[in-house]
């Protein structure tokens, strides 16, 4: 799913376009943070010319409680078949096996004529877990997706916490530099046209969603 980002940055970012639910998770130079800590917009400040930054590993991180459950959440992230259906910039998305806890898909991320390809390997556990992980190097030197839903307020049970974690690092130096300006809000349209997937399958969610890292917001019953 990571490879939208290169994609995108070619077609010179069309997605301030478009509206989805919008999440505030926060984006990591690894290099930088061990942790999640927003950085606001330093990273955009930055130049995309210079690469003397060796280190090219990205960090996203999301958490949020939502209105709608662990097992929905669940469904609907590890609906692989499905991505090309309403994942921007996903335009095949295969699954070639599939277990009850394990499968294999390729997708296509692109804006004719450009589309790039890659293999991914999903772990399923459900309905907490949705792990998947790049299986190509073609693009990436690694890429990792993974998704934790736990149980919600103990007053709404029609409600879960959502952590979102994107680690990568691109094999070109060029979509590294440019992931800095541009991977935070690419990865936040993710989170968010996943979000609304859920609301288009299930109905309207029981609460607007809560970012639980923002002023370091507790999660309270």
């Amino acid at each position: 799913m990571v490879l939208i980002l290169s994609s995108v940055i070619a077609r010179r970012i069309p997605f301030l376009n478009h509206a989805f639910y919008s999440f505030q998770g926060h984006y990591v130079n690894k290099h930088e943070d061990a942790l999640c800590q927003c950085h606001g917009f330093d990273q955009q400040k930055r130049t995309f010319l210079n690469f003397s930054n060796s280190n090219k590993t990205r960090v996203y991180c999301g958490r949020q409680l939502v209105g709608f459950t662990m097992d929905q959440m669940f469904e609907v992230v590890s609906d692989v078949d499905n991505y090309y259906k309403f994942l921007p910039w996903c335009k095949k998305s295969i699954v070639l096996t599939k277990t009850p806890d394990n499968l294999k898909a390729d997708l296509i991320i692109g804006f004719p004529p450009i589309n790039e390809s890659y293999t991914s390997n999903v772990t399923l556990v459900r309905p907490h877990l949705v792990k998947a992980e790049c299986m190509d190097g073609k693009l990436f030197e690694h890429m990792l997706t993974l998704w934790r839903f736990s149980p919600g307020l103990k007053r709404e049970q029609k409600s879960c916490v959502v952590d979102f974690q994107i680690t990568f690092e691109f094999r070109s130096a060029l979509h590294s530099h440019l992931s800095n300006l541009f991977f935070d809000q690419v990865a936040r349209q993710m989170e968010g046209a996943f979000i609304k997937e859920v609301g288009r399958r299930y109905g309207p969610a029981t609460m607007q969603p809560r970012n639980l890292l923002l002023n370091n917001n507790a999660l309270k019953s």
